[in-house]
């Protein structure tokens, strides 16, 4: 069978590259892995959904955070999952792997019904077994790069429920488009599978709003050919975390993940896959403050709303740090007072 590659890098993982990966692993001082105590967070209810889904116009694109790289749209109406990940643990298994900081902020019986479900590629922090099957009786539909429908077939999901797209494929659900495109990264689930099913970000054009959700990558000039074809974004969610200088090809930096989302031509930005798994060696709050920093050097509107509230895209809101939160993030407190 053959394996899908990047378009400007062929990523692989030499002895030596893996001989470095595993000592800085083992002697890396590591400073705030997890928040030194609970997270703030707004609980998402179904009377709280129904709430917001009231009280703003259906012509409105609602976005809310749900962690890492799960996110909830509203878009025309209709709502939209992207990566859903609800388990304890991205991991094959529950009883060992990285485990959440905080809460998922809604249960899966107070979501509505999810006209679709995008999934970005098959790693254990994306794609979730369990997640998918409680979830299956609420979704419609299902759209992800070509070859991971095979995962869900197994798992039980329909077959007539399942959309696989190729880079610049797209696809046409109710209102929404759904175009998959390139990205810089690499899929499997264990030692055999390898690059077997193909990893992808995703162009979401509405009816008003058009947005972009990265899945995973590294920064490469795909991200200016994206931004020309589409002619920029509403809102961009970018990953922002989980990086290091030794697989930046397939994990952008923050500063990285500013510039992808200035080639994307955002209006706005979400940073994403962050604040929820310990995945790298990074304090869990560094990616947002990076990503901060970096925002206001360039003048990028960079949002960064309370996992579990809405943000209105066609509205200017204003977003806090919450991370500098002094009871979750004593050190960042000190360092950014002083």
């Amino acid at each position: 069978m053959s394996k899908f590659t990047n378009t400007h890098i062929d990523y692989t993982v030499g002895f030596k590259n893996s001989l470095n990966i595993a000592k800085k692993m083992l002697t890396a001082k590591r400073v705030d892995r997890f928040p030194a105590a609970s997270m703030p967070m707004q609980k998402l209810t179904a009377r709280r959904l129904q709430h917001d889904h009231q009280s703003h116009s259906i012509d409105n694109t609602l976005v809310y955070r749900l962690g890492h790289s799960s996110l909830l749209l509203r878009m025309q109406g209709e709502f939209i999952l992207l990566d859903p990940v609800f388990s304890l643990r991205a991991s094959p298994v529950q009883w060992a792997g990285p485990k959440r900081f905080h809460d998922v902020p809604v249960d899966i019986a107070d979501l509505p019904s999810i006209k679709t479900v995008v999934i970005s590629h098959d790693h254990y922090d994306h794609l979730d077994k369990a997640t998918i099957k409680a979830l299956d009786h609420k979704v419609e539909n299902y759209v992800m790069p070509s070859g991971v429908g095979n995962h869900l077939r197994r798992w039980g999901i329909s077959d007539n429920k399942i959309t696989e797209l190729a880079w610049w494929e797209a696809v046409q659900i109710a209102d929404s488009r759904f175009t998959a495109t390139p990205s810089q990264h690499f899929s499997g689930r264990g030692i055999a599978d390898r690059d077997r099913t193909l990893w992808a970000g995703f162009a979401i054009e509405g009816l008003h709003d058009r947005v972009y959700f990265s899945g995973d990558s590294g920064y490469f000039p795909g991200f200016k050919e994206i931004g020309q074809e589409f002619g920029g974004f509403d809102l961009t969610m970018v990953e922002t975390g989980a990086y290091n200088d030794l697989w930046q090809d397939i994990h952008m930096l923050p500063e990285q993940s500013i510039q992808a989302h200035i080639d994307l031509q955002g209006k706005l930005m979400m940073p994403i896959h962050n604040s929820t798994f310990d995945l790298s060696l990074h304090a869990w709050y560094e990616p947002l403050e990076r990503a901060h920093l970096a925002a206001k050097q360039h003048q990028v509107e960079l949002i960064t709303p309370l996992i579990g509230t809405a943000y209105n895209v066609s509205q200017a809101q204003p977003t806090d740090t919450w991370w500098r939160c002094p009871n979750t993030a004593p050190h960042l407190v000190t360092a950014v007072t002083i």
